[in-house]
């Protein structure tokens, strides 16, 4: 399926008076201390949340493979103007012009402010082969000026199919010649109970006309929570699970010059960790290598992309026991933050089959008819707004475009346990356009070089060779000076493989105290 090279719409430059204007009254619209992006993001599913799927309500759908926005329209009711943007997960906004959401009222007055969340893609008709671009919304945190964040999601997607999308729908079928100016189309996409499983394996997902990325259960009581939601869970078979880390390029010296790189050979493929923090504050850290094959590297050569500082999406391949790249990310700002990747590679230890989440379909059902008992219907979307007996309240406010409303109390969460550094500090490096220490000795170039080229060439974890120390000295460029052992830990894990206990005795050593990794350095 094509991607999409280019969000629609004229970008917000950033740090501009318009930029710092539009996430202060989002923030405000969402009862947020902050202005980042406010959109929910789910965990991995495992073996464990089966049990939760049979205690727990809970709708489900598929993952569309696109790229997440939130759909933002602020409404001036002085003026009746509406500003429509659309903002992707860097948190950078794009004004889009000529679009306009009428309200469910009286369509000839505007929807008040609201924001939607949803996932952009390209769909592919299979007759005519034409793209449309089009935008899949499933969510929403305010609804005609009213933050429904703290409500369940019943009634959050009652209020976008009712007071967002049905007047919008019924717009655009009365006036077809609007469409022809609208950078996409809009859907809202359809959500099933939990255990209608088997319908969205066998109808929803084959009649996609772009790409699936599995499957996402939502909890129909719960709120909207900006952020990691620990509640939202993201379903992938093991074998295609996938994490997110930021790409660093490591050269080898050149021959006869260890002092400068060889940026003409084969480089080292390090994966970084986001550890937190954001933009220049983000801070990452070695974690792993990806595994390259020779023709692929010709072939990113000849590509001529800037390869450096990027994040890539890469997937674990059990049969050669290491990453190989899927695709670069360049919508996300960053990868996976590291409990996240220690819980996808849990997943894909312990994860679910297709089968295995079918099987379970049946209990799933008969857990919830009992929690509903006999005669009471499962929940569904709200009826129609016309149905319930209160209607928004009338608006006055000086600021025109948000309604005042006391913000929520915002739960600070305990200060974090003290936990000991396990690598030195990171600095401009002569290897890399990116990140760590300015030194890197040419004794150690000499011997990690050639015995990592030979684990390239075939070397195994089986084989003795110090596989982690070898990776951890030359992705993060730290420098060991002679006279000292390395021990490596039993339980230290390379991505998903279990290195050996072993001692490495001879030139290779460090000052005294320096941990890397979970491996400990004594003399």
């Amino acid at each position: 399926m094509p991607s999409i090279p280019e969000l629609p719409g004229v970008v917000v430059p950033l740090h501009s008076d318009q930029d710092v204007w539009l996430k202060k009254h989002v923030a405000a619209l969402c009862g947020l201390e902050h202005d980042r992006f406010p959109g929910s993001q789910p965990v991995s599913f495992g073996v464990k949340d089966l049990e939760r799927l049979e205690n727990n309500d809970y709708w489900v759908c598929e993952k569309s493979d696109g790229i997440r926005v939130l759909l933002v329209i602020l409404t001036n009711l002085d003026t009746n103007e509406q500003l429509v943007h659309i903002v992707d997960r860097h948190n950078t906004y794009r004004l889009l012009a000529g679009m306009y959401f009428p309200h469910w009222e009286d369509p000839k007055m505007p929807l008040r402010s609201t924001i939607v969340d949803a996932e952009l893609v390209i769909d592919v008709d299979p007759q005519s082969k034409r793209e449309t671009m089009r935008l899949l919304c499933f969510d929403c945190l305010v609804a005609d000026n009213q933050n429904v964040m703290e409500k369940s999601l019943e009634k959050r997607y009652g209020r976008l199919k009712e007071w967002f999308f049905r007047p919008y729908s019924r717009m655009i079928r009365d006036h077809p010649y609007m469409s022809e100016r609208l950078p996409f189309d809009i859907r809202v996409k359809e959500i099933n109970l939990s255990y209608h499983l088997e319908k969205v394996f066998a109808v929803d997902i084959p009649a996609l006309q772009h790409g699936n990325d599995g499957l996402i259960y939502t909890p129909v009581s719960t709120p909207y929570v900006p952020g990691t939601d620990n509640q939202i869970l993201k379903w992938k078979p093991p074998s295609e699970n996938s994490i997110d880390f930021k790409l660093v390029l490591r050269f080898p010296p050149l021959r006869g010059q260890p002092d400068k790189p060889d940026f003409s050979a084969k480089p080292i493929f390090a994966l970084h960790v986001w550890r937190g923090g954001e933009g220049k504050r983000a801070v990452y850290e070695p974690y792993d290598v990806m595994h390259v094959e020779d023709d692929e590297w010709e072939r990113l050569k000849e590509s001529q992309e800037q390869l450096d500082d990027r994040i890539v999406e890469v997937h674990w391949d059990p049969v050669g026991e290491h990453w190989r790249m899927m695709r670069f990310r360049d919508d996300k700002p960053n990868g996976n933050h590291r409990t996240v990747v220690e819980n996808i590679i849990q997943s894909i230890a312990d994860g679910v089959e297709k089968d295995a989440l079918l099987a379970r379909s049946n209990n799933i059902k008969n857990a919830w008819k009992a929690r509903h008992g006999q005669a009471s219907q499962p929940s569904q979307p709200p009826p129609h707004p016309s149905s319930q007996p209160t209607a928004p309240p009338p608006y006055s406010n000086p600021n025109p475009y948000i309604q005042p409303q006391k913000p929520p109390p915002v739960a600070h969460p305990p200060p974090l346990p003290h936990v000991d550094r396990h690598y030195g500090p990171l600095a401009p490096s002569r290897w890399s356009k990116v990140s760590g220490p300015a030194v890197l000795r040419a004794a150690l170039m000499d011997l990690a070089w050639p015995l990592l080229s030979a684990r390239a060439a075939g070397w195994t974890r089986d084989s003795g060779v110090p596989r982690m120390m070898l990776v951890w000295l030359l992705a993060a460029d730290i420098y060991v000076a002679p006279g000292y052992a390395v021990l490596v830990d039993p339980e230290l894990e390379l991505g998903h493989s279990s290195i050996r206990k072993r001692q490495v005795q001879g030139e290779v050593g460090s000052t005294a105290g320096l941990q890397v990794g979970t491996g400990r350095v004594t003399r």
